[in-house]
This record gives C-alpha cells, structure tokens and sequence, in this order.
C-alpha cells in the first residue's frame, strides 16, 4: 500500500509537477491554501507534508504550527524560494522535518522523503516500546505497574516536553526525586543539566549563594566569581528538593526567577537570562504551611501549576515483589556477593509490613538481609526485626479494637489467625472492610484466609 503525501503550495503548477514525479511512489494529495490543508490533514492519514513557506499571503511557519497541533508526528519538509539561514533555523525549531529550497530537484526530495519516513517509523517504535515499558516493571528509572503507578507513568509522558512548573508531593521515601529525574530524562531537555538542590540540606546562609552565585568581592571570602547552580543549568530543569523549608526570603527571589526567567548573583546588579524548567518536591502540605505564613501564596500558585502525588508504599503493594527483586540485584553487585532470593515466607512478611518510610525503607530492609543472610535464600527470621514488631503492633491494635482475647504464650501465627478470621466475621464477610481494619491489601487477605483456611464470603 503506498503511503500518503500531502503537498501544500500556492502555485497550482508545483503541486501538479509533484504528483506527477512522485505518484508512483505515494499516494498524494493537494492544497493551495490552508484551509484545505488543514481539513485534509484532519480527514485522512497523512504519512508526510511538504509544505511551501510561502503561501501567497499566508505564512507557512504558521501553518506549520497549525498541522503539528492536528498531528505531532508527521514530519514535515519546508520548500521555498528564498532560502535563508534564519528561515531554516525558524522551521526546524518549530518542528520541521528538513528544508530544502527551490527550484526542487526531485532525486533531493525523494531521498528526503525516504529519511523523513524513516524517521516517522521509528518515532513510532520509540512510542510502542515505551508504551510496552510501561506496561512492564520498569518506567524511566522507576519501578512498579501498580494502578497508580501505572497512572503516575502516563501523567510524566504527558508534562515531560512542556515547561510548565511541576510540584512533586508525597511522603518521605517515595521517590520524589526519581519522579522529577524521569521527567527530565525522558523529555526534550535531557541533553541539558538536571540540578538537584535540597533546601532543607543546607544552612540558609548557604543556599542563596549556591543557587544564585556571586561575583568577586560580593562578601568576606568570595576571592573569585562563583556560577550559581540556576545559571549553571541554563537549558535544563532545577529540582528544588524540600521546597517548603525554604527560607522566606529566599523564596522571594525564586519567584523573581520564576515570573521574569533571570538571576541576579549576589553582589551584581546586572540580571542574566535563563532557561530553566522548575520542579519542585515536598513531603509538607504547602497549603497548609500558606496558611500558616510560613510559604509564600504567589510562590505556592507559580510551583503548583502542575501537581504530582507519589504514592506511598502501602498503596501499591503489589508492586513489593518487583522492589525486592530490584533491591536484591542492586544489593548483590554493590556487595559482591552471589545474588540471592527471599523464601516464601520471608516475601510474604515483606509483602504485608506497613513501611512507613517507603521504599527508601524497603531498599533498607533488603540491604540489610542480604548483608547478614548465611545462605542464598534469605529466610523470614533473617529479615529486621522492625518487621516483626510492625507485625505485632498490628495485631494489638486489631485487639483492642475487636476485643479478642489472645492468652499468653499463644503463637504469633495463630494470633493473627484468631484476629484475621474474628475480624472478617464482625465485618459479616467483606474482605475489603476486613483488610482495611487489619492494615493489609486484599491480596494479603486472600493469601492468609488461604493459608488459615477462613472462607471468602
């Protein structure tokens, strides 16, 4: 089947010389002002454009953001009479394919066309692959195809080419940073820096300086010009790491820096220009700390324009497995140590510990098994004991809530049965009432009502 080329030209001879070369070869349409083109592209499967820059009194930069808006991916070849340097640097940064000027040499626009489609399909492998990424355990440095992770994937594919501010939220161990690195990773400024700042790591004397720099002489000690960290990453993305401890002052001039795109070094008066994509990350409710005083209204409103939650661990835990798998490879090379596996039993108690500090503290617990372990399979009593402990707290909280009597001396096994199968019989049955009361997934609760022979009602 041949693929369809859309030829855009005022100059009805040039679209019809053009059919005629090339017909053989493509399928082609036509049009000679864009309104025409504009409803073709929006009717039909179009493979490629070439477009004229000239379209009588219509530009045809113009239109060529018209037609990327309609469809992204199809490449575009500008023609025109009156080749400049500054024309072609115009198209492509406005998404142009190539550019070629007239009088056309068809064997120049066949071979164009050819790496313009190529290019086309292999844009649209990339796409496919990361779609099959993402639907894996794996996404950009990030692990898990949880429901919210999964969903947390999709919202990064969208923001990643624009430079809208972000604002990443979630508790401590969550990945706020893995989060914020695969946003510039997988985006179009990735050839550029990634900075990463954490304001609550450094003294606040410290941190204006760090982030602004400061010229010769600007203080006691400043022997020579220093290039703060915002300047520094011209062109890329700043992660602005605990943002809500920054010190009020400070957040004023990242405001500055936000409304008008220029720093100001300490000890200069002469503002400089920058290209920066902010993201920033806190484990506070920045609304609440607004409230307080204690952050800045205007600042919050320019940082939250759009807001990311990461998810804490509990609510994915189905994503444990893929964790621990991940943790145990990284853990064996950095040791040097042959690669180990958890038992059953210890995965399951990995699977049902609450882990209040995320998956930072996963990545701890599995650290710590494969450092202390005897063998190659790591067992249950092997692991921490703030697993157990969680474990325990658990089934007195489901005690004193439920009132179940547990004599002393009775196994911690046949505790947590006694509590799993009395507290599905005051919830009449409901597994999800049940796992919610107990602090477990419903997963969890399938696998011990199994394990404990309790029926599923």
């Amino acid at each position: 089947m041949l693929l369809n080329l859309l030829i855009i030209d005022d100059e009805p001879a040039i679209c019809s010389s053009l059919t005629f070369a090339l017909e053989d070869e493509y399928q082609v349409s036509t049009a000679t002002d864009r309104e025409t083109a504009l409803r073709l592209l929006s009717d039909r499967t179009v493979d490629c454009i070439l477009l004229d820059l000239n379209l009588g009194s219509a530009s045809g930069l113009d239109l060529l953001h018209e037609l990327k808006a309609i469809n992204a991916e199809v490449p575009i070849i500008m023609m025109t009479a009156y080749g400049t340097i500054e024309s072609s640097v115009a198209a492509m940064k406005a998404g142009a394919f190539h550019y070629i000027s007239k009088p056309i040499h068809l064997d120049e626009v066949r071979v164009l066309l050819k790496k313009a489609l190529e290019y086309r399909e292999l844009n649209q492998q990339v796409k496919e692959l990361s779609a099959a990424i993402r639907q894996t355990n794996t996404y950009a440095g990030l692990i898990g195809n949880s429901q919210v992770m999964r969903e947390l994937y999709d919202v990064i594919e969208r923001v990643k080419d624009i430079p809208s501010n972000v604002l990443i939220m979630g508790e401590s161990g969550t990945g706020k940073e893995l989060v914020a690195r695969a946003i510039h990773m997988e985006g179009n400024r990735r050839h550029a820096p990634f900075s990463v700042i954490n304001c609550a790591a450094i003294p606040e004397t410290l941190l204006e300086s760090e982030l602004f720099g400061y010229e010769k002489g600007a203080f006691t000690g400043a022997l020579q010009r220093k290039v703060g960290l915002l300047e520094k990453s011209n062109g890329g993305t700043v992660f602005l790491d605990e943002i809500g401890e920054m010190p009020l002052a400070l957040q004023a001039k990242i405001l500055r820096v936000l409304q008008e795109r220029v720093v100001t070094p300490l000890g200069s008066l002469e503002p400089r220009e920058v290209d920066i994509r902010i993201i920033a990350a806190t484990h506070r409710n920045l609304a609440e700390e607004v409230k307080k005083g204690t952050f800045r209204e205007d600042l919050y409103y320019r940082i939250n324009v759009i807001p990311i939650h990461t998810p804490p661990l509990r609510e994915r835990r189905e994503d444990i497995p893929a964790l621990v798998e991940h943790f145990l490879t990284i853990c064996a090379n950095s040791m040097g140590k042959p690669r180990k596996t958890c038992s059953p039993k210890a995965m399951n108690r990995l699977y049902n510990y609450s882990y209040p500090g995320n998956v930072r503290e996963l990545a701890n617990v599995i650290e710590y098994a494969v450092a202390l372990s005897r063998g190659q399979l790591i067992e249950e009593e092997e692991l921490p004991q703030v697993i157990f402990q969680d474990k325990l707290d658990r089934l007195q909280q489901a005690e004193a809530a439920n009132g179940v009597h547990i004599p002393v001396g009775t196994s911690l096994e046949d505790a947590e049965r006694l509590l799993i199968l009395h507290t599905l019989e005051e919830n009449r049955g409901h597994r999800r009432k049940t796992a919610h009361a107990l602090g477990i997934s419903e997963r969890g609760l399938r696998h011990k009502l199994k394990q404990y022979g309790g029926e599923e009602k």
